[in-house]
């Protein structure tokens, strides 16, 4: 009984003791861990640019798509994408493949057109013995020349539309044919999306017809992105745009905002509006159509004003504050009044001058 009191008593002074060094020892490290010091850092004049970031691509402002007025087959090419051409340039050659009804109306046109020329002719050299020999009169016989005339300009008329309805071009018509596909502007090809061989459709009311080829001026290019709601208010028409093309690393384009459009599309839970921008190019500057590109939108700015990193400011709540140096590693509280910020810069209205050094609270230095 007596040794187990012993053993008890024992234990409980090894715990005691056990206790007691484990404070002392707290005690000592506590006593010799390293005291923080804060560094400063002095609000500075700066320049604050307050940005948006909208994502789009880059394309010539016009695309004109050239296609044919004639149905067929697509006889040759004369250009491909990147060549460079003139209004009027041919091309594409497209052989026609005539419709056979349309076909034998034409060809039966031809005959009554021949039977009725030379039924014109006849009764012409008979009229015009007669006015001769003073059997008929002048006005009789201006009316068989009259039909004798107008029999000829049908007869050709007739073979033109039969030329037309096999080849697509009139005899009468010169350089000027419907099978050579020229472009209507100055500019460079961007598609030939046919291919030698390949059926075309003409333009008409009731069909789009196929396309030859693009063309567009790839001098005068445009910006087209997507704003969000939320920062819509705060452009204009006419304010300067900085654009990034991924495909072009390390070059900037200035660019000009021109369109904002009045009707929002929802995107993601959130309204997108449509922007649109003219692209200044340089000169030797080609940007390929396409392009996906990034807008640095500037919202608002500040020239020169009192700002200080965004890192020194605390707040309590809604009120924002910096602690300023009084003393070596003494600070007090100034609340101050802040304007604009870009994020990691804000400008500062009132509270603090630039002569004051401002606590770094969350960079500690330690001894």
């Amino acid at each position: 009984m007596k040794k187990g009191r012993v053993t008890l008593l024992l234990v409980f002074v090894l715990l005691v003791l056990a206790g007691a060094g484990y404070t002392l020892n707290h005690l000592y490290k506590k006593e010799q861990a390293p005291e923080a010091r804060y560094g400063v850092e002095a609000p500075r004049i700066a320049d604050i640019i307050k940005k948006s970031v909208s994502s789009g691509t880059i394309g010539p402002r016009k695309e004109i798509l050239i296609k044919p007025q004639i149905s067929g087959i697509v006889d040759a090419l004369f250009v491909e994408a990147g060549d460079t051409v003139t209004a009027g340039a041919v091309l594409a050659r497209v052989r026609v493949v005539p419709d056979m009804a349309a076909l034998a109306s034409a060809q039966s046109r031809v005959e009554r057109s021949r039977i009725s020329l030379e039924n014109s002719r006849r009764d012409f050299e008979r009229q015009k013995s007669l006015l001769a020999s003073g059997v008929v009169s002048q006005q009789d016989f201006q009316q068989s020349e009259t039909a004798y005339l107008q029999a000829q300009e049908e007869k050709l008329a007739s073979e033109d539309n039969l030329r037309i309805v096999k080849e697509g071009a009139a005899s009468r018509a010169g350089e000027a044919s419907n099978t050579m596909i020229t472009s209507t502007v100055d500019g460079m090809v961007l598609d030939v999306p046919v291919e030698v061989g390949n059926q075309v459709i003409q333009a008409n009311t009731f069909n789009e017809g196929t396309t030859i080829s693009s063309v567009a001026d790839m001098t005068d290019l445009i910006f087209r992105g997507q704003i969000d709601e939320s920062e819509i208010e705060n452009l204009r028409v006419g304010i300067p745009l900085i654009l990034s093309i991924g495909a072009m690393p390390g070059k900037k384009f200035d660019a000009t905002l021109e369109y904002i459009s009045p009707k929002g599309v929802p995107d993601n839970g959130a309204v997108q509006f449509e922007i649109r921008a003219a692209v200044t190019l340089a000169e030797g500057d080609f940007i390929r159509a396409g392009f996906s590109a990034n807008a640095d939108v500037v919202l608002d700015q500040r020239k020169q004003v009192l700002a200080l990193s965004e890192a020194l400011v605390q707040y309590e709540g809604p009120k924002p504050f910096v602690e300023v140096q009084v003393g070596p590693q003494q600070f007090e509280r100034r609340d101050v009044e802040l304007g604009l910020s870009d994020g990691l810069t804000v400008e500062v209205l009132s509270g603090i001058v630039a002569t004051d050094s401002l606590k770094r609270w969350n960079q500690p230095i330690f001894d």
